[in-house]
């Protein structure tokens, strides 16, 4: 085989882009014992490949069974859907009193409107109310001025 084919290969064999008569090439010529110094270290490669091709593995494998997977996964089935079920009542009650705290928010600000124009109201009518009670004390004068006068009068008369 030519140097120049296998170096070209050897390339390809490390890109991972060899098809498998090319590796059966590469392997036979690296075994045939007749290979260039400077390609000894894939001589020792593919020599180790072959010698451990016939090995196999002869422990027995343990593999759990899938019957306790199902019922576990049965459980979990039931807990997830007992969570959903107690988050989905929790965030409704949560949901609710957020909803009252703004009811009560929104009356209480309505309430608050209401009192101020109640007290610009009532501070209106105490207002009328002194300017009330300032004509009736003047009107009570006026009764006592008439009073005094009629008095004088009466005993000017007499």
């Amino acid at each position: 085989m030519e140097l120049a084919n296998i170096e070209k290969l050897i390339e390809k064999y490390l890109e991972a882009e060899t098809t498998l008569q090319e590796e059966t090439q590469l392997r036979e010529y690296f075994t045939s014992g007749n290979v260039a110094e400077h390609l000894q270290d894939y001589a020792i490669m593919f020599g180790y490949f072959k010698q451990n091709q016939s090995e196999t593995y002869t422990k027995a494998i343990k593999l759990k069974p899938e019957i306790k997977r199902k019922k576990n996964f049965k459980w979990m089935t039931v807990a997830a859907s007992l969570a959903l079920l107690v988050s989905a009542y929790v965030g409704k009650i949560q949901y609710d009193e957020y909803q009252q705290r703004m009811y009560f928010a929104q009356v209480k600000e309505a309430l608050q409107k209401v009192s101020f124009h109640l007290n610009k109201g009532n501070d209106a009518l105490y207002a009328v109310s002194d300017n009330l009670n300032k004509g009736n004390d003047a009107v009570k004068q006026l009764k006592i001025y008439e009073n005094t006068a009629n008095t004088v009068l009466k005993k000017v008369k007499n």
